[in-house]
Parts: structure tokens; C-alpha cells; sequence
């Protein structure tokens, strides 16, 4: 595996990697905590149907941000493998695959936030509509949590390319590996062990910091003299 050699080509992939980043964290942060999450109440389901029947508006919002971020991540994958391709091409490669795959599962699941608006509003007469919708969105947010199994993988990945690619700084490959366990760990407890999983939240904030700060190193890299 030999460093990564700094070129404008290099230079500039890099840059625009780090623009669909952040619109990645945004978009993805924004549609969860800000957009859908408010909305949603997994111990209640007639206070979530309410919710989302009131802000129609908000909720779709988060369906379209979610959709921003999908595509935004395909881009990103194809970006970072011809970034570090020349270093390591079979590593890049698999990372490009399983970025890939986390977001054709994330995608995907956006069909099942879909059902369960069409659930709430056209299911007239359907006497369990909220319960129903609600085991739709559950499985949005399992659908996400698959995906970041494989996102998590990735994350290991991408650490280990970026700590040995010369051109960062290793404590954003090791923010990013870490990143990685945190993604694995918090998906398995969601599938294996539920109860477990709300305490674990807050280690994701770890994920954000280490994604944000390789963001902004892949933002404003510099150009070559």
C-alpha cells in the first residue's frame, strides 16, 4: 500500500467529496432529528398519526432529504474510490461496494415511510391505520439500521485508508474507524438486543464528530503548490 501522492486531480476530488459530505450530514441530520423524528412516537401510535396528518408538509420534507442524501451518498462512494484508488485499489473498491450498499438499503427503506403515509390517508375506514403505519415506520428505522451495518463496515474501511494514505492526518482515520464500531455495535443491539439500544444513542455522537471533521479536512483540502 503506497501513500497517496497530492495532485490538483486528487485536490479537487477531494473537495468536492468533502461538499457531498456535507450535504450528507445535513441533509441526513436534518431529516431524522429535525423533519421526522419530532413526528414520531414508536410508543404511541395514534399521537404519531396525528402528528404526521398535521404536517404533511415536514414529513414529506424528510422522505425528499432522506432522497437528497441517498444520491449525494452514491456520489460520494465514487469520489473517495477514485481518491484512493491509486493507493490501494482492492480497499477502495470494497469500500465503494459497501458505502454502496448502505445506501441502496437506506433508499430503498424510504419506500416504507411511503406506505405508511398512503396507510394513513388512504386507508379510509381501516380501524388500526395508526398501528399499521406505525410497524411501516418501524420498519424505515430498521431498514436504516441495516444499511448502517454495512455503512459501518465501510467506516473500517475508509480508516484504514485514510491513516495510511499519507495525505491526512491519521486521527481521521482512526475518528472514522471508531465511527465504524460505533455504526456496527449500535445496529446489532437495534436487531439483537432492542432494550439496550436507547442507551447506546449517545455514542453516535461520536459518528458525527469524526464524519464532520473528515468533512471539513476533505473541504477545504489545499490545493498543491
Amino acid at each position: 500500500m503506497t501513500a497517496l501522492t497530492l495532485t490538483q486531480d486528487v485536490a479537487r476530488k477531494a473537495r468536492l467529496a468533502g461538499l457531498l459530505y456535507l450535504v450528507i450530514i445535513v441533509t441526513g441530520l436534518g431529516a431524522e432529528l429535525g423533519l421526522r423524528g419530532p413526528l414520531i412516537d414508536f410508543g404511541d401510535a395514534d399521537a404519531t398519526a396525528a402528528a404526521i396528518l398535521a404536517a404533511p408538509g415536514q414529513f414529506r420534507l424528510a422522505i425528499a432529504a432522506d432522497l437528497v442524501m441517498a444520491l449525494s451518498d452514491a456520489g460520494l462512494a465514487i469520489l473517495l474510490y477514485l481518491v484512493f484508488r491509486a493507493m490501494a485499489p482492492g480497499l477502495a473498491l470494497s469500500a465503494l461496494v459497501f458505502r454502496l450498499i448502505q445506501t441502496v438499503l437506506i433508499a430503498a427503506s424510504l419506500m416504507a415511510l411511503l406506505t405508511a403515509w398512503l396507510v394513513l390517508t388512504r386507508a379510509e375506514g381501516l380501524a388500526d391505520a395508526p398501528a399499521l403505519a406505525l410497524v411501516f415506520l418501524d420498519l424505515h428505522a430498521h431498514g436504516y439500521d441495516l444499511g448502517l451495518v454495512f455503512f459501518g463496515v465501510n467506516s473500517l474501511i475508509m480508516g484504514l485508508l485514510v491513516w495510511r494514505s499519507g495525505l491526512f492526518a491519521k486521527v481521521f482515520g482512526g475518528g472514522l474507524a471508531i465511527a465504524g464500531l460505533v455504526y456496527l455495535a449500535g445496529s446489532g443491539l437495534r436487531f439483537f438486543a432492542p432494550d439496550l439500544s436507547p442507551a447506546f444513542m449517545p455514542a453516535y455522537g461520536l459518528t458525527i464528530l469524526a464524519e464532520t471533521a473528515f468533512c471539513l479536512r476533505l473541504l477545504f483540502q489545499k490545493r498543491p503548490d
